[in-house]
């Protein structure tokens, strides 16, 4: 793996005091990744669909300081200081900071705040951390003004991966890839890439929206369920697995058959599930309502043709995917019928987006 491009080789600190806010969204994996090794680097490769309206955005005030020993921030969270939130992001910079030696030489205040609600089952990570990845190449561009959008693009995707692997795939949109896969070109593990081919115009705007079953903290976390795969006795055929799909969702995009889009999509989901249900220690991550939701939107398919489907991360939630042409019908049937099974009637109206953007 070639980590030295992200080296800087040429910096000027004559910036005294900067402040930078970028606003980041989260993304749902179609095909999933679910192990990896360390540094964070996939089992498999994966592709996501950018969400649009589920975002986190942050700020980051940087003011110059008078030494440079240690890497010194204060983090608030809509508006309030968050010292639960402090390790992670520690952990984060600990990680980078070969790569951004310029966090050394700043006091930093990091206000960030969610447009989904805090703690609904949602995740986060991959917004919050492509939002520090974007303000920290942000300045790293002041400092270096030779620097390209492209190559911003790609630093600020391969530290994001370094906090959370999915936050890879939050840089850029509609379509990301992050992982190597040989029938991709440009895929990688150690930086997500935008889906180089023309799609069908089945899937532009395609809709999302989320039923929020359970609002709580994740059952498992992330890391603790991706090291499950470690030893787990059908880790090997599922990287296969996943990586089948990944070819055979490549072409579906690009030739519009969304029935078998549907079946991969769907597969991948309850496979993710399959894995956690059969690991040692097991865990099942569905609630009750989540299968009445699934079993829901199986019916209403049957029923009227729509080509709606489902797919799930790691937990109860569920996300309702469906083509723009069925947003009237199927936002209607959510309504009457699906948001019975959310938490106090919550779900969120989402579509595909484009990634980072500066504010």
């Amino acid at each position: 793996m070639n980590t030295v491009q992200f080296i800087p080789s040429e910096l000027s600190f004559s910036i005294e005091k900067a402040t930078y806010k970028w606003q980041t969204p989260s993304n749902i994996a179609l095909v999933k990744y679910w192990g990896k090794r360390d540094p964070q680097i996939p089992k498999n490769a994966s592709i996501s669909f950018t969400l649009n309206n589920c975002h986190t955005i942050t700020s980051i005030d940087f003011v110059k300081k008078n030494t440079s020993s240690e890497i010194n921030f204060e983090l608030f969270f809509d508006g309030q200081k968050k010292e639960a939130f402090k390790p992670k992001i520690a952990q984060f910079f600990d990680r980078i900071k070969s790569y951004c030696p310029y966090i050394f030489e700043y006091d930093m205040t990091i206000n960030s705040e969610n447009s989904f609600p805090h703690s609904s089952g949602i995740a986060s990570s991959a917004s919050g951390l492509s939002a520090i990845a974007m303000c920290l190449l942000n300045l790293e561009k002041e400092l270096n003004p030779k620097l390209s959008t492209a190559f911003i693009n790609q630093k600020a995707s391969f530290l994001a991966r370094l906090g959370s692997g999915s936050a890879s795939r939050s840089i850029e949109g509609p379509l990301v890839v992050w992982g190597n896969h040989p029938e991709i070109e440009g895929s990688s593990d150690l930086f997500g890439v935008k889906f180089a081919h023309k799609v069908h115009s089945i899937f532009e705007n395609y809709q999302d929206a989320i039923l929020l079953v359970d609002k709580g903290e994740k059952q498992v976390s992330s890391t603790i369920g991706h090291n499950l795969m470690h030893k787990h006795p059908f880790a090997e055929q599922r990287f296969l697995q996943a990586n089948e799909n990944l070819s055979e969702l490549s072409e579906v995009l690009k030739n519009g058959d969304i029935d078998k889009f549907i079946n991969i999509v769907e597969s991948e989901a309850l496979t993710l599930h399959a894995m956690m249900l059969t690991s040692n220690p097991y865990f099942i991550l569905m609630k009750p309502n989540t299968l009445e939701i699934i079993n829901a939107i199986w019916s209403f398919r049957e029923e009227t043709g729509s080509k709606i489907c489902f797919t799930l991360d790691a937990g109860a939630n569920v996300h309702v995917l469906y083509p723009e042409n069925e947003k009237e019908k199927v936002n209607k049937f959510i309504a009457e019928s699906l948001s019975k099974y959310c938490q106090n009637g919550q779900y969120i109206f989402d579509a595909v987006g484009f990634g980072a953007k500066k504010l």
